[in-house]
């Protein structure tokens, strides 16, 4: 592990917007460093509020769709709203079918099969679209690269329109509307949004000309929040007022299917990273395991006791997700291991009978154990299907890029991507592969690496920094949770193993011995306990926590690593 502290953000700005805000130099620092540079843009980021959202007719496009959907209502045809099956895409489903249906009938959704269609828009989709009468398709999370099939709705008399944030290649669908800010000629002022952040917008502009006021659509930011939570897009600009207030919509008033899955949660307040590890698994189990419809039909559901029902089944799914989750990613490290692959730049592994549901979670588990590019591949149809994780720092979407002439197709971002090729091409695929990442990527991109906001001494933990820091959330990527690095430390001989299996560090550590001392908590580091023992002095790399327990409040350090000082 690699530790790398952030360099000391302009001194002049530093200096400068800590006398504006009347705050230490650290938290200046540690808000310059996130772009937050003027008294206005520390504002915007510390209150949050509906008027930094953008106008939604900013977005190419954005006038076409709502015109085709007026029209749609206007003459009563039949609408189908179509999304991807990973939680993006079943909660933008949810959101854009029931805000439609909040004032017309004649809508309905469709989730492909995973397996049977594959990621994205399907001709077999549209075929279920002729078969039942819709002459109007909305595709939500997927269709930027479904030229061919938007060509074979429109022989069929079926529209497009297109609600996408993956990078489009050279030609665009022949959609009537095609929204992505990603698009190369679409000016959108923030380029970041989700799936189901581009489906908000679109919500957004058709409320504006029914005369409803944004406060009208906060009931469906919990969707939002929960999308951008689980698809790791930067938490900047609309993102932060849509998880902010999307957070405040799933704590205080969810909807009943996120109420019936947070039920048994016994947290006051759930964070952003609670809905990455609670809610987000569980919406992804059903589409993973079964089928994305049964995550629609709860999300979608406004009978708490039928949402529990539906929940109940849901956490059936995603207990057999975990199971098959441990003993594919054991199979794959024993495969790594027979075929002596320990020492590649690249990890691509195959067996035809994984679940093709979990491959992407295998992929994440093998780059937590050999961290470096990642592909799993599964048999699906006579095609091989791969779910391809990276680095930090690493573009994996550019290596496959530089490999189609082996891939039937591909799409995503640059730390995750799905593909599938043939199977006879696998192998020479395997050597492109690890061929194009051996000359891109550097050595110390193959390090796992902390990336430290600032040096501190126990000191300069108080009520305050606690305080602020609580208002920078809600985190993630481009606003992380700051990490500190203090050195110097020593247990006060509390250190011990903990867990069910002893593999998490417990320590209580002091800088000065006649100071402040914190209790320490480091998950998967109970290996590192011999660096404590007998009172040497460690340094360590952390966040500030606050645990809660009986009632009781207390500030609590959770490690990250620990190094001989």
């Amino acid at each position: 592990m690699r530790w790398t502290l952030k360099p000391n953000p302009n001194p002049h700005k530093t200096k400068q917007l800590a006398a504006e805000l009347g705050v230490t130099p650290l938290i200046a620092s540690l808000l310059v460093q996130r772009g937050v540079e003027t008294f206005e843009e520390a504002r915007a980021f510390f209150r949050p509020a509906f008027e930094h959202l953008h106008d939604p007719y900013l977005m190419q496009d954005m006038d076409k769709a709502v015109a085709r959907i007026e029209t749609a209502i206007a003459a009563g045809e039949n609408i189908l709203v179509f999304g991807d099956y990973d939680v993006d895409g079943t909660t933008a489903v949810a959101l854009m079918s029931s805000y439609l249906r909040s004032y017309y009938p004649n809508v309905a959704t469709y989730i492909p099969d995973r397996y049977a269609e594959g990621y994205g828009v399907s001709f077999m989709g549209i075929d279920f679209a002729e078969d039942n009468g819709f002459t109007l398709i909305i595709a939500l999370d997927c269709g930027i690269k479904s030229i061919d099939k938007v060509e074979y709705a429109t022989q069929k008399g079926i529209d497009f329109i297109i609600c996408d944030h993956h990078r489009p290649g050279d030609e665009l669908p022949e959609a009537i509307a095609v929204l992505d800010p990603k698009r190369q000629d679409c000016n959108y002022p923030y380029k970041e949004l989700c799936g189901c952040g581009v489906g908000f917008k679109l919500i957004q502009a058709l409320s504006a000309k029914r005369g409803q006021r944004l406060l009208d659509l906060i009931p469906y930011l919990d969707l939002v929040a929960t999308a951008i939570a689980a698809d790791i897009v930067p938490i900047t600009g609309e993102n932060r007022v849509l998880a902010k207030f999307g957070l405040e919509v799933i704590n205080k008033n969810p909807r009943p299917g996120i109420k019936a899955l947070i039920k048994n949660v016994k947290k006051q307040e759930l964070t952003i990273t609670d809905v990455v590890f609670i809610i987000a698994p569980r919406i992804n189990a059903a589409g993973r395991i079964k089928h994305g419809n049964h995550a629609v039909a709860l999300l979608t559901e406004f009978d708490l006791k039928q949402a529990e029902e539906f929940a109940g089944q849901i956490e059936t799914f995603n207990a057999d997700r975990k199971d098959l989750d441990k003993q594919i990613t054991k199979e794959a490290l024993k495969q790594i291991e027979t075929n002596g692959e320990q020492e590649r730049f690249t990890t691509v592994v195959y067996q035809e009978d994984w679940h093709k549901g979990v491959i992407g979670i295998v992929a994440s588990r093998l780059t937590e154990v050999y961290y470096r590019p990642t592909l799993v591949f599964t048999k699906s149809g006579d095609k091989l299907a791969a779910s391809a994780r990276s680095v930090k720092d690493f573009d994996v979407y550019n290596a496959l890029e530089a490999c189609s002439d082996y891939l039937e197709q591909f799409g995503g971002h640059m730390y995750a991507a799905g593909l599938t090729l043939k199977e006879s091409d696998l192998e020479s695929f395997k050597q492109q592969f690890e061929k194009v990442v051996a000359n891109t990527i550097t050595p110390d991109l193959l390090v796992p690496e902390i990336s430290i906001d600032a040096e501190i001494d126990f000191s300069d933990i108080d009520d305050k920094l606690i305080r602020i820091l609580k208002q920078f959330e809600p985190f993630g990527p481009e606003n992380m949770t700051p990490v500190f690095i203090t050195r110097n430390l020593t247990d006060t001989g509390y250190g011990k193993a903990i867990g069910q299996d002893e593999e998490h560090l417990r320590l209580f550590v002091k800088q000065q011995s006649d100071e402040q001392g914190y209790a320490a908590i480091g998950f998967g580091l109970a290996k590192k306990i011999g660096l404590t023992h007998n009172r040497k002095h460690f340094d360590a790399v952390f966040s500030i926590d606050e645990n809660e327990w009986n009632g009781t409040v207390s500030v609590q350090l959770r490690l990250r690593d620990i190094k001989v000082s």
